[in-house]
Formats: structure tokens, sequence, C-alpha cells
């Protein structure tokens, strides 16, 4: 029997659970998750490669993981609704995941249109129709509502858009994830296998370092800091028995630069050690981490920065030997 191959968006609002599913379907920690809105910049693939089983042809699915649909407000925010986009292009199928305890149009916590939401689900339904692609419609985090809310839920969405699936789930407990794979398998077509069986990413390990420690901070400072910082990985250096890297996290304010020092230097302290832990555990290997903060004021509405921070433009860098990306 062919094998069925192809790429699949994973299309969704701030916080509707994208980097969760995509981190239990491939059964790896391959996207950050907080539960900070917007916590996902880049668009990242996850490679499930499913044995044939039963009628089930054997396939290989590639997720993309996209950043949180919302209207941005700076150069950072421009540059993931440009990762959501290029996700879009020629990907053969979407998955369009909400939250199933939000009503369509209600307010979120961290977006910046408050008290008019409907504007931005227009916006994501057209980004569904101008991407001409079949579209399921994911709903997740079902273990929150109850089940009498299910069928009028789903009826509600049904008339939104011509959905060709719309399935319940919860992502974080894998409830209707089986019948997920079932229906996204046979809307697959019939292609080659894009990646190694092994292959899991095509992320390099020295960006989902950078990610781990952004997850970090995120997970330990307040509610301002974590979206004005971002880290850029300055060494990598990986040897059989220890991998040294040295990064920096850039904010935007010396004030923002003191909270992520803390006093005597305890809470870089922190992030550096969980993030390290973290950062072994993927690589199964040890790791020695040192970090540095820098200020670079306004850094997420320079385009230069924000271009500097896509880790396919790093590589090119490195490749051409210079160095990964300053702003010094």
């Amino acid at each position: 029997m062919p094998l069925r191959s192809g790429f699949v968006t994973i299309l969704g609002r701030p916080n509707a659970g994208k980097s969760t599913l995509l981190n239990t379907l491939v059964g790896a920690k391959l996207a950050i998750v907080t539960r900070k809105p917007q916590t996902t910049r880049n668009r990242i693939q996850g490679i499930l490669n499913l044995p044939k089983k039963g009628k089930r042809p054997a396939a290989q699915v590639i997720l993309i993981d996209t950043p949180g649909i919302h209207q941005p407000d700076s150069a950072l925010g421009r540059k993931m609704m440009v990762e959501v986009r290029e996700a879009l292009e020629r990907c053969h199928l979407v998955l369009l995941i909400v939250d199933a305890g939000k009503r369509a149009g209600e307010d979120r916590a961290g977006d910046k249109n408050r008290g008019s939401h409907s504007g931005l689900d227009e916006h994501v339904l057209r980004l569904v129709k101008q991407a001409g692609t079949p579209v399921f419609l994911l709903l997740n985090k079902i273990d929150l509502i109850p089940k009498d809310k299910l069928l009028p839920l789903i009826e509600r969405y049904s008339k939104l858009y011509d959905f060709q699936e719309i399935i319940p789930i919860s992502a974080r407990k894998r409830d209707g994830l089986d019948l997920l794979l079932e229906k996204t398998v046979e809307a697959l077509p019939e292609g080659p296998r894009y990646f190694a069986e092994d292959e899991l990413t095509d992320q390099p390990a020295r960006f989902m370092a950078a990610e781990i420690i952004r997850e970090q901070v995120l997970l330990a400072t307040g509610e301002e800091v974590p979206y004005s910082t971002t880290v850029i990985i300055d060494e990598f250096e990986e040897k059989p028995r220890l991998t040294r890297i040295a990064a920096t996290i850039y904010c935007e304010r010396d004030g923002q630069k003191a909270i992520l020092i803390g006093r005597q230097g305890q809470m870089l302290k922190k992030i550096g050690t969980h993030a390290r832990l973290e950062i072994e555990a993927m690589m199964a290997s040890k790791v020695f981490l040192e970090l540095f903060v820098k200020v670079s004021p306004g850094w997420r509405n320079s385009r230069e920065f924000v271009e500097g921070l896509d880790w396919r433009r790093q590589l090119e860098r490195l490749a051409g030997g210079r160095s990964d990306f300053s702003g010094r």
C-alpha cells in the first residue's frame, strides 16, 4: 500500500493549544509551552511517522506549529504573522484549533484588540479561505467543558465555515487524537517520505536550546518582561561528553535587565539552572550554560534585529563563517 505524506499546518489564536498538540502527537517536546499568549514565535516542524495499521496506510505527517494569530503592532508581531502565512503555503491540510471553553468572539487575555474579537475571528477564517486547503476544526480542551455543551458548540462552529471535519479533542489528555490521526492520514495524498524515519524535527539543537532558555524566562518572570525578551545563542560547541553554550537574553529596558538578573544574580541563576537541566534532557549529555543579559532598546520594532532571530538565517550566517547575530 503506497505511503501517504504531507504537510499539516496547525493554526489558531494564542493559547488555543497548538504547541501542546504538536508535542503530544510527536511524543517529544519540540515547542515550548507556557500559559502566556504568543509563546510561539516561529513555525516549528514536527515529523510523525505512522506505521500501517489495519486499513490505514503507513504515513509521514509533517506537522507545522505556528504563532498565534493576532493583529501585529510591532516588527516582531509582523514577522510572526509572516511565519503563519508561510506555513499555509503549499500545505496539504490545515488543523484549525480553538479553545472549546471560549465562545467565538470572546475576549482573550494578551490580545491588543480588546472588545472586538469578531474581527479577529473573521481574520482567521480569511486566512483559511485564502489558503484554499481542506480544514479540520479541532475543538480543544473538551475535558474542561460539560458534555452537554459539546453538540451545540459543534453546531455553532459548523455554521461558520465548511469544515471537512469537526473533531473534539483534548491535546493535553490525548482525547480524540487517534481519530484525528486517522482522519488526517485519509486527507493526505500519496507521496514521498520527506524526512528520514528517525527525524523528529528540522530544528537545529542550538535553536531549541535558545527556546528552552526563553521558556524559563517566560515561566520565571511577570507579565511585562517576557514579551520584551528574546534569546540569542552566541556559542554552541558540542563535544562527546560536554556541550558548551553561551547565550544572551535581550530585553528592552534597564529595569527589565535588573529583574532578569535579580538580587545578587539569583533570578538569572534560577533561569540558567532550569534551562540547563532541560537542555541536558534534550541532548542526553552534560551541558555548561553561560547566560548574559543585554539591553537592546526597542528591539521588537527593529526589522533588522527581528529578522536576525530567524534560525534559518542564523544557519546561513554560520555556513558563511559569520557569527550568529550580535546587535552589539
